[in-house]
C-alpha cells in the first residue's frame, strides 16, 4: 500500500467573499495517489489566522467545516493540513471576506433631562470583535447631526456621555460602527435611534428699563431681571455693563437696579440667569441723552515766568446755570482752588501743574479736559566739566563732558561747542553729557556748553573749559656707553628714551633675573634720561631694559640689551704675566733636566749634572733613593741617573720608541759604586 500527497487546497463555498449573515463552508481537500485501492484515514485541521478552528479525522478526502451564519468575525486567512499514516502536507492561505457588519445597539441611560444635565449613551455591536471605532451622533431639531468618534482596542462596544445645551429640545442620538480590513475601512448599519426629551430649569430671562424708554442725564434709572424656574434653589441672577457686574441675588426670581443716570450710562447691559451648568442671557442697549455738554477751561497763558499772573475762566457752551470749581489735578486727590467760573493767581514755580474746572447740574458734574501750566524759573550759568574730574585727555581716546545748571525749571536744553562749532543739543532736566570721540593733537581747548529753557531770560554761557591732549608713550628703547662689554670697576651710562609722550615721563631701569628687579627710577620733563652706574662688578652681567609711562596710564617696554662685565686690562696682564713665568719655570726644569741626562760620549756633564740634582731634589724631595756614578780617574762625585723606577720605566719606553737606529748603536759600559749622599755637600 503506496500512497502520496499530490496537492492539499482549502475551498470556500459559496465563494471567498461572503454576505454578512449568510451561511458559508469551508472545505479542506486531500488530492492523494495511491497504488492500489485501500482505505486511508485522514487528520484535517483547519486554521483561521493561525489559529485552531476545526479539526476532523475522515476516509474522504474532503473535510468540511460549516459556519450556518456568518460574520465579520469570520474574516481572515484560512488554511488546513492533512496527516494519514505518518505522513503531512499544507495547502496555501486562502483569504475569506465577511461583507458588511452587525447593527449597533445604542441605549440612553435617559429619556427626559434637564437642560445642563448629562446623558451617557453605550453603542454595542455585539458580534463583532475588537479593534473597533464607534461614531455616535446627535441631532438637534432642524439642525445638522454633531458626530464624536471613539476608538476602542479591546472591547466590542463604547459609552459616551453627552452635555445638554441651552437651547436643546428633543435630541435624536444613534451609532455605527468600523472596522478595518485588507481592503480599507468597514461600516456598519446605522444603530437604532433614541429620542431624549430636554426641559428647561428655567426660561431666558427678561430685562426692563423704567420709568421710561427716555433718559436723560440727572433722570433715576432702574433696571429688572427676571425669570420663570422649576425650583429658585442654587439659581443667580448678574446685571453687567462692558464686563463691569453692577448686581447681583441668589435663589430669587428678579434683580432690581437703579441709579442716576449719566452721559456714561449709555451702552450695552447684560442680565445673566445661572444655575448649575446652565447659563442664559438677554441684553438691552440704553442710551443716556446728555443734560449739559462738558465745561471748557481756559488759561491766560499755559507757559509763564514766575512771579507772572495767570488767569483761569471755566465755561459751558450755551448754558450758564452750572456750580463751578476750579481744581488743580494731584495724585493723591484733587486740590479744590476756588468755587467760581473764573481764579486770578501770580505763579510760582510750584503752580507748574494740571487744571481743570467742574460744572455741577441737578446732581450731575461733569469736568473738563485738563490743562497744564507751565512756570520757569530761569537757568543759572552753567558749569562744564570732565566727568573723570581731571582736565586732560589721552590722544585717541574719548573725552566725557557734562554741562549743568544748579537752577531753572525744567526741561532745559543744552548746546555743546568745540570751538565755534555746535556739535550738541541735548534736552533734559538739570545737565547734560556729550561725548567726543574725535580728540587730535591740536583740541587743547575751546569747550564750551549753553543752557535754556522757556524763561524769558535767554540763554546762559559757560565758561571755556581747556582741556590738556595726552600723547601716550610710544616706542621706548635703551642704550648703553659702553655697549656689549664692560671692565670690571669701570662706570656705566644707561639710556632709556622714547620717540613720542606727552611730560612729564616716569622712567624706571630693570635687570632680569628669576624676577624683575626695579635698579632705578625718575621722573623727567625730556623724552629721555640716563642713569649712571658706579662701578661695575662680575655679579653685574646680565640682561637690562627699561619701561616708560605718562599720565596715558600705559607702561612701554623696551628691548633688553646684554652686558658682559669683563676684566680690566691691567688684570688681564697680572693674570698672563702669572701664567707666562709658571710656563717658563717649568720649561726651565724641562730643560735642566734633559741637559742633565745628555752625555758627551761615555762621560756626563759634572755641572749639569750638579744643578740638576740640586733641582730634581727641590722638585721632587719625595724620592725613596738616588743613585750616584763615581769615575774611577777623578775624587769628584757626579749625580746619578736621578729617577724612580717609575721614571726608569718612563725613559725605558721613550728609549724604545726610537726605533732600529737605537738598537744596532754601540753600547759602551762603566763600572759604577753606588753610596751614600753626603748630605752636607
Amino acid at each position: 500500500q503506496v500512497f502520496t500527497f499530490n496537492r492539499v487546497e482549502i475551498r470556500v463555498q459559496p465563494s471567498v467573499k461572503v454576505k454578512n449573515g449568510a451561511p458559508m463552508s469551508i472545505i479542506c481537500h486531500a488530492d492523494i495517489s495511491k497504488n492500489t485501492d485501500f482505505q486511508l484515514k485522514h487528520n484535517f485541521t483547519i486554521f483561521k489566522d493561525g489559529k485552531l478552528v476545526f479539526m476532523t479525522v475522515s476516509d474522504k478526502e474532503d473535510a468540511r467545516y460549516e459556519i450556518p451564519v456568518a460574520k465579520s468575525s469570520d474574516t481572515g486567512d484560512y488554511e488546513c493540513t492533512v496527516k494519514a499514516d505518518g505522513k503531512l502536507s499544507f495547502s496555501s492561505s486562502v483569504y475569506v471576506w465577511v461583507a458588511g457588519m452587525t447593527k449597533p445597539i445604542l441605549t440612553a441611560d435617559k429619556k427626559e433631562v434637564l437642560e445642563g444635565e448629562v446623558v451617557k449613551l453605550r453603542c454595542e455591536l455585539p458580534e463583532e470583535v475588537p479593534p473597533l471605532e464607534f461614531f455616535f451622533r446627535k441631532t438637534k431639531t432642524n439642525s445638522a447631526p454633531k458626530e464624536k468618534r471613539v476608538p476602542e482596542q479591546n472591547q466590542n462596544f463604547s459609552e459616551v456621555e453627552y452635555y445638554v445645551e441651552e437651547g436643546d429640545n428633543i435630541l435624536q442620538f444613534d451609532c455605527f460602527g468600523k472596522r478595518q480590513v485588507r481592503s480599507g475601512w468597514e461600516s456598519s448599519q446605522p444603530s437604532n435611534k433614541t429620542l431624549v426629551t430636554v426641559k428647561e430649569p428655567f426660561i431666558k430671562p427678561t430685562l426692563t428699563t423704567g420709568p421710561s424708554s427716555n433718559v436723560t442725564e440727572g433722570d433715576q434709572i432702574e433696571f429688572e431681571c427676571s425669570t420663570v424656574a422649576a425650583q429658585v434653589r442654587d439659581i443667580e441672577i448678574i446685571l453687567q455693563k462692558n464686563r463691569t457686574i453692577l448686581n447681583s441675588v441668589r435663589d430669587k426670581k428678579f434683580l432690581k437696579y437703579s441709579t442716576v443716570a449719566t452721559q456714561e450710562d449709555s451702552g450695552e447691559y447684560l442680565c445673566k440667569v445661572e444655575q448649575g451648568a446652565v447659563s442664559k442671557t438677554t441684553k438691552r442697549n440704553v442710551f443716556v441723552s446728555e443734560l449739559f455738554p462738558k465745561p471748557t477751561l481756559s488759561a491766560s497763558m499755559t507757559k509763564l515766568d514766575e512771579s507772572k499772573d495767570l488767569i483761569l475762566s471755566c465755561s459751558i457752551n450755551g448754558f450758564r446755570r452750572a456750580n463751578f470749581s476750579i481744581v488743580r489735578k494731584n495724585s493723591t486727590g484733587d486740590i479744590l482752588l476756588k468755587n467760581s467760573r473764573v481764579l486770578a493767581m501770580k505763579v510760582n514755580v510750584n503752580d507748574t501743574g494740571s487744571y481743570t474746572c467742574k460744572a455741577e447740574v441737578k446732581g450731575i458734574v461733569k469736568e473738563s479736559k485738563p490743562v497744564r501750566i507751565s512756570v520757569y524759573a530761569p537757568v543759572s550759568k552753567p558749569t562744564l566739566s570732565v566727568v573723570s574730574g581731571s582736565p586732560e585727555v589721552v590722544l585717541g581716546k574719548p573725552l566725557q563732558l557734562i554741562c549743568h545748571s544748579v537752577m531753572g525749571t525744567p526741561p532745559i536744553t543744552f548746546t555743546f561747542y568745540k570751538g565755534d562749532e555746535v556739535k550738541k543739543n541735548v534736552t533734559n532736566d538739570t545737565y547734560a553729557m556729550f561725548l567726543d570721540e574725535d580728540i587730535g593733537l591740536n583740541d587743547n581747548g575751546g569747550y564750551k556748553c549753553d543752557a535754556r529753557n522757556n524763561h524769558s531770560s535767554g540763554v546762559k554761557t559757560s565758561n571755556i573749559l581747556n582741556v590738556t591732549v595726552i600723547v601716550p608713550i610710544r616706542d621706548a628703547s635703551l642704550g648703553s656707553v659702553p655697549y656689549g662689554e664692560v671692565e670690571v670697576g669701570s662706570d656705566t651710562a644707561f639710556l632709556c628714551s622714547v620717540k613720542e609722550g606727552s611730560w612729564p615721563i616716569d622712567f624706571k631701569f630693570f635687570k632680569k633675573t628669576d624676577h624683575e628687579v626695579l635698579l632705578h627710577e625718575v621722573r623727567e620733563y625730556s623724552d629721555r634720561t640716563i642713569w649712571h652706574k658706579k662701578t661695575m662688578k662680575r655679579k653685574d652681567t646680565g640682561t637690562y631694559y627699561c619701561m616708560a609711562s605718562n599720565r596715558a596710564s600705559a607702561d612701554v617696554r623696551s628691548r633688553p640689551i646684554t652686558i658682559s662685565v669683563i676684566l680690566a686690562a691691567w688684570q688681564k696682564g697680572v693674570i698672563a704675566a702669572f701664567v707666562l713665568t709658571a710656563i717658563a719655570g717649568a720649561g726651565a726644569v724641562a730643560v735642566w733636566w734633559f741637559l742633565c741626562k745628555k752625555k758627551k760620549g761615555n762621560e756626563w756633564s759634572p755641572s749639569l749634572c750638579l744643578g740638576a740634582n740640586v733641582l730634581h731634589s727641590a722638585l721632587a724631595p719625595n724620592l725613596t733613593s738616588e743613585k750616584l756614578t763615581r769615575q774611577p780617574s777623578d775624587g769628584n762625585y757626579y749625580s746619578g741617573s736621578g729617577y724612580i723606577e717609575d721614571n726608569e720605566n718612563h725613559v725605558k719606553s721613550t728609549d724604545e720608541s726610537k726605533g732600529p737606529d737605537l738598537e744596532s748603536a754601540e753600547v759602551d759600559y762603566t763600572e759604577v759604586e753606588v753610596s751614600t749622599l753626603d748630605p752636607h755637600r
